[in-house]
Parts: C-alpha cells; structure tokens; sequence
C-alpha cells in the first residue's frame, strides 16, 4: 500500500519545477519573485525619492517661472527717484522733468508713479504712522520705459537731461536692482538640477541591490529553470516586471505625497503677497512635468533592473 501511495504522488521536485516553468512569460503571475507588493525597502525608498524628486523640480520651475516673469516686467525699464525733501518743490521738479524725458530717443513711456503706490511699498518698512504724518519725506518716482534695455549711453543721456531740471535725482536702471537676486535663483536651479541627478542615481542603486538581492535569494529556482530550457530573457522578464511593479508603487506614493507638500508650500507663499515671491507659481505644462517624474523613475527602474539580472544571469552560467 506504500508503494502504492508513493507511485501515485508527483514528486515534489518536479511539481516545483512544473510550477516554475508555467509562471515564465504568464503576465499576471510571477512565482519566481513571491514578494508581495510594497513590501522591502525598495519601493518605499522609490516613494521617497520621486516625492524629493517632484519637490525639487517644482522648486526649480517655480523659480524659473518667478525669474522670467520678473525679467519682463522689468525689462527696459529705468527709474528716476527725485529726492528734494520740500515736497512742493519736488513735484514742481517732476513736472519739469516729465515732458523732457519723453523727448528723447527710446522712450516708449514715462509716468510718474502715483503717491499711492509709493506709500504701499515703504509702509511695511516705516509703519502707516510715518507715511501718513509725513514725517519722512517719500522721493517722487518716475518710471521710463525703453524699447530696448537700457545701456550706459542711455542712462547718460538721461542724466544728462534730467541733472538741470532735479539736481537732487538718482537714475536706476530697474534690472540692476535685482541683479544678485537672480543670480541666487540660477544657483538654486542648478542646485536642484543636481539635487535630481543625485535621487536618479540612488534610486538606480537601489534597484540594483534589489535585483541582486532577488537574484540570490531565488538562485535555485533559477537553475532549475536553466534545466529545462528556460532561457535568460524570460527569467528577466519577470524580474524585471517584478521590479517596475513595486516602483510603480512607490512612484505613485512619491507623488502623492510631493505634490501634497507642493500645495501646502504653494499656499504659505501666497500669503506673502503680490510681490517676487509671489510670482513663483507653476504653470499647467509645469504640473505635467511633475506628472512625469514618477513615469521616468519607472522607467529608469526598469532598464536598471533588466540590465543588472541580466549581468547576474550571464555570470550565474
């Protein structure tokens, strides 16, 4: 009866080994990688890095976005302070000065900025008590605008037209004043650019030890399949489908949560106002560029994996 009952049940190795060769290129089943989904550390150090990832690029477009806005409206633009404390000599100054600046050659415009505009931008730095008690005298301004950006010769001729009428004024051309100002925000781009290099290159590290690890924990398995005419291709198929799953996974947490973080910074700077911060917004083509941050990191996921089980497998041989 024993030796009945043990001709009549398959051997358990060949069972395995049956079982092992129906999974290879089955596309919902992958027996040779039986770890569950979002389970290791690699697609929760996937989700952490798409989420610094999306962070950072919209910090870089965002800055992107408030340099370039600010250069245009500041473009050509040159300002003219006249600085007589005696405020009924100071606007009879610019009375004079107006007419002649709009005679000269590249000039598209000239206004004097309205009281009112002046009060807003020092009142926050000299409270409302000064601005409204005159007990500082405010500069009138006058804002020019040339048809191109204004060089040297432009702002000499300026002064020259406007030293006889307003002794006491200053010409500013407007991008100068935020010439350091951009110059950070270009060192913060490239900061971020780098900033990205950096996560792509540690989540291709991490998908590599996870290759490796998957690799060596399945060995068996794999010679057995080796044995019975599995080839190299369908073993890394499902390695490598394995893999992109999990950082699937782990993308679409990534960017959950950076794009949580994204609105939550996004309303803290609103509530700073009109002025530069306030230009730092994104755009719609800048949130499918965050869109796409964890469809690249799958994708680089993928091409990690299928190149490192390949290697594995050569040398497995």
């Amino acid at each position: 009866m024993a030796a009945k009952a043990s001709k009549s049940a398959p051997p358990v190795v060949k069972d395995g080994v049956r079982r092992g060769w129906r999974t290879l290129g089955a596309a919902g089943d992958t027996a040779l990688v039986p770890q569950g989904r979002m389970r290791g550390p690699m697609p929760w150090l996937v989700a952490i890095m798409v989420a610094i990832t999306v962070v950072a690029a919209a910090g870089a477009l965002a800055l992107g976005n408030m340099a370039a806005r600010t250069s245009a409206t500041l473009e050509g633009g040159v300002t003219v302070q006249v600085l007589e404390p005696d405020p009924q000599l100071r606007g009879q100054q610019v009375d004079l000065a107006i007419p002649a600046l709009r005679q000269l050659d590249g000039v598209l415009s000239v206004r004097r900025v309205p009281q009112q505009e002046l009060d807003a931008l020092v009142e926050p730095w000299l409270g409302e008590e000064a601005v409204e008690g005159a007990d500082v005298p405010i500069p009138a301004m006058i804002d020019i605008r040339m048809r191109s950006e204004p060089g040297d010769d432009d702002l000499a001729r300026i002064e020259q037209v406007i030293a006889p009428l307003a002794p006491t004024s200053r010409v500013d051309p407007q991008a100068s004043w935020l010439g350091p100002v951009f110059k950070a925000v270009q060192g913060l781009r490239w900061l971020a650019l780098a900033l990205i290099v950096l996560l792509g290159a540690a989540t291709s590290a991490a998908v590599l030890l996870a290759a490796r690890t998957a690799i060596g924990a399945h060995r068996d398995t794999i010679d057995i399949v080796h044995m019975l005419g599995g080839t190299d291709r369908q073993i890394t198929r499902i390695f490598q489908r394995s893999i992109a799953l999990d950082a699937a996974g782990g993308g679409a947490l990534g960017l959950a949560v950076g794009l949580l973080t994204i609105l939550v910074l996004g309303a803290q700077f609103s509530a700073l106002g009109d002025g530069l911060a306030g230009q730092a917004t994104l755009e719609w083509d800048d949130w499918l560029v965050l869109a796409a941050v964890p469809l690249v990191g799958v994708l680089l996921a993928g091409i990690t994996a299928r190149l490192s089980v390949m290697r594995a497998l050569g040398r497995m041989l």
